[in-house]
């Protein structure tokens, strides 16, 4: 039986850009979050993971990043922006609302209540599914 040890490389990385692994660890941690809600890869890479995405951004340079008092003073600029208020600002109403909303009345007038609506469906896509497993 062959046995498979995993082998973890040292990451190798330009000391001149980023001083300390720690705070390579911490931006690639910060990147891979940033991936995992859905942003966009800045680099082709094979790696499944976004960790490793991250890690190999982070090591490439493509990551920009800030240190010191730079941080220190955008980490309290971000703090006073209210994001809440940003996002209803930005939320846009939907112009063909009232059309569906009539719709979808007009529908539920019709079969009642909306549990009997749901049950109605249901129980259509049930008869449908028999009926042609018959034929």
């Amino acid at each position: 039986m062959i046995s498979m040890d995993i082998i973890a490389l040292p990451v190798e990385h330009n000391k001149d850009a980023i001083d300390s692994r720690f705070r390579l660890v911490s931006i690639a941690a910060q990147r891979a979050r940033e991936l995992s809600l859905g942003a966009t890869s800045k680099i082709q890479t094979k790696a499944k993971k976004v960790t490793t995405t991250a890690i190999v951004e982070t090591i490439s340079g493509k990551i920009d990043f800030l240190t010191g008092a730079d941080a220190v003073a955008e980490r309290e600029k971000a703090e006073r922006i209210d994001y809440k208020k940003l996002i209803e600002e930005r939320r846009r109403p939907i112009e063909d609302l009232s059309e569906l909303e009539k719709d979808l009345k007009v529908y539920l007038h019709e079969k009642g209540t909306p549990e009997r609506a749901l049950e109605d469906l249901f129980s259509e896509s049930e008869e449908a599914d028999t009926d042609t497993g018959e034929e």
